[in-house]
């Protein structure tokens, strides 16, 4: 089951930063990436790395690592 919801979201953010153009045309501009990411491009950028960001997490539920990815990403907030 890992697979197939991994395999999907990796689609997803696939076609979110194949797709960086159109879906600045249809939704626009958003203002927290304009103003931390670039001037002109900063939306269409901040599309891109929302699809990488997916592929990642998803790459990593298809592998089954999310847990320990993270365990390691919290680990400073859950320490004793």
């Amino acid at each position: 089951m890992n697979i197939l919801i991994g395999f999907i979201i990796i689609a997803v953010g696939l076609l979110i930063v194949l797709k960086a153009e159109w879906l600045l045309q249809n939704f626009g501009r958003i203002d927290f990436f304009e103003k931390h990411l670039g001037s002109n491009g900063g939306s269409r950028l901040g599309y891109k790395l929302t699809g990488i960001l997916a592929i990642f997490f998803g790459t990593l539920i298809m592998t089954d690592m999310i847990g320990g990815f993270l365990e390691w990403a919290l680990s400073p907030l859950l320490r004793r």
